[in-house]
């Protein structure tokens, strides 16, 4: 059978990889062609377009790079007609590839989305676009797959994808040798060009306030490395990159950019403070539409808060300071933290999510 299998970020890059080994496993004879990044191309993808030439954020982010995105839709559907794929598979990155499923279904192709847009934050009525023109949703989040059924639109909840990556996880063994024998703040500052521009300077402002501690920042080689210039020149702190599990596997705290790694942080059962910053265009639209109580997965997942979230003008050193006292061995939240990471964990279960929804796709591919 042949795929088409588009992730616009990191993260997807991460859980396409994945998916692809499972789909391969599934199907012997998988033919495999993708848009996403190093670990789907890893996995045995044929690799049209990388991710990093894809990712905007941000509404004035976005809207800046119009034309630039509106050749990858031109490309991208010239390219999916003429690979003609037995089903197109989307994960997230909900602009490009909502666009992707309307055009796929209006050509007989078969649309599974893996990783839900996430509609439950704004605009919720999203959802009877999604419920037209895909044809299989695999939920990650618990409470996705209650959210779809107020639409009529019953959806697979396979676990998440998170699981998998940490369950394969193996921590590097001489990792923590490497820096000086104190206890470990990480400094997650994101992935995405955007956010460690508008991030890394903030949560490493506290760096020389903590002196029995040392920080470490989790870079990502595919940005330019001179984004990390400041913090590379801090003797109290260090800079990896490519290695955010080593780093949350031997940290006492985490300082982290709203995303994907507010969840691993969770699931490593590392306490941590979640940050966000954007542009005040984008914010101010943002507060408008957004229909939710929180930012961050682990509060959302949990519905209430779990970890504090410090957003726009609460996002300063004098807050960042106060919350991550909390949160250190002494600090009076640590306790609450940890014990409804536990809770978390139980919630999302452990199914093996990658086999689960690539088995489905490659029964449902060959139903059709």
């Amino acid at each position: 059978m042949k795929y088409y299998i588009i992730a616009g970020e990191r993260s997807g890059d991460l859980h396409g990889g994945n998916l692809i080994k499972s789909l391969k496993q599934q199907d012997d004879s998988a033919e495999i062609r993708c848009w996403g990044g190093d670990e789907m191309q890893a996995a045995g993808g044929d690799l049209v377009v990388h991710y990093k030439e894809m990712a905007f954020m941000g509404f004035l982010e976005v809207v800046t790079n119009l034309g630039t995105i509106r050749k990858r839709i031109k490309f991208c559907k010239k390219d999916i007609k003429a690979f003609a794929p037995d089903a197109l598979i989307l994960i997230d990155y909900a602009g490009f590839n909502m666009r992707m499923a309307k055009f796929a279904n209006s050509i007989g192709i078969p649309v599974h989305y893996y990783i839900s847009p996430k509609i439950w934050a704004w605009n919720q009525k999203r959802a009877y676009k999604i419920k037209r023109f895909v044809d299989h949703m695999y939920v990650i989040l618990p409470f996705e797959k209650e959210f779809y059924k107020k639409f009529d639109y019953q959806v697979d909840y396979v676990g998440n994808p998170l699981l998998d990556a940490i369950r394969q996880f193996k921590p590097e063994p001489d990792f923590k040798s490497q820096f000086p024998g104190k206890p470990i703040i990480a400094i997650l500052p994101g992935s995405r060009k955007q956010e460690v521009q508008t991030m890394l300077s903030k949560l490493s402002s506290l760096i020389n306030d903590y002196p029995d501690y040392h920080f470490v920042v989790a870079g990502v080689s595919n940005l330019d490395q001179t984004l990390y210039k400041e913090v590379a020149q801090k003797s109290a702190c260090s800079l990896v990159f490519d290695k955010a599990y080593d780093v949350l596997h031997i940290a006492t705290a985490a300082l982290v950019t709203s995303g994907t790694a507010t969840l691993e942080t969770a699931l490593f059962e590392v306490p941590q403070v979640v940050c966000y910053e954007t542009s005040n265009i984008s914010y101010q639209i943002g507060k408008r539409v957004i229909k939710v109580d929180y930012i961050s997965l682990v509060n959302l997942i949990m519905g209430k808060e779990v970890v504090k979230e410090l957003i726009q003008t609460d996002f300063n050193t004098e807050t960042l300071k106060r919350e991550l006292d909390l949160i250190l061995p002494s600090g009076t939240k640590r306790s609450t933290i940890e014990a409804d990471y536990k809770a978390l964990k139980v919630l999302m279960g452990d199914d093996n999510t990658s086999d689960k929804t690539a088995q489905l796709i490659v029964e449902r591919v060959r139903e059709d």
